[in-house]
């Protein structure tokens, strides 16, 4: 996964050092990563503690970065800077290769452009040494 540096960054930082900690530190890396339960085999995202199919303990797995758009929507107005400078954007659902779904904006197109089913890819925007943020775009 590419990684590209922000610019004048003002959005909220998500938090690391709890569970999420190692999924946003690998971004910065270049790395997209999802969880994987050696007990059933299960992959899952958001990471959590727990197998969310069997309650075991997952691990950590590297993702291909590949996706398809699962679902999205076109946000025309948001009153909360510095979201409001983004208007309109793209908030999808994108269904990885690997089967789980990751919640991310869609860049790299007009909003109208984006589709049900369409091709994307992960790129990672550095907001901190330690910290990106994964985005996507047509692959």
């Amino acid at each position: 996964m590419e990684v590209r540096a922000a610019e004048g960054w003002e959005k909220p930082i998500p938090a690391g050092g709890n569970v999420a900690g190692e999924f946003w530190a690998a971004a910065a890396q270049g790395r997209l990563l999802i969880q994987h339960c050696p007990a059933c085999g299960a992959r899952q995202f958001y990471p959590r503690l727990l197998c969310s199919t069997c309650g075991s303990e997952p691990e950590w797995e590297e993702a291909s970065g590949d996706g398809i758009v699962h679902t999205f929507t076109v946000v025309r107005q948001n009153g909360a800077r510095p979201f409001n400078e983004d208007v309109p954007y793209v908030v999808a659902m994108i269904e990885l290769a690997e089967g789980p779904r990751m919640m991310g904006n869609v860049t790299g197109c007009a909003p109208e452009q984006v589709t049900v089913g369409m091709a994307v890819r992960a790129f990672a925007v550095r907001i901190e040494d330690d910290l990106a943020i994964p985005f996507w775009e047509p692959a």
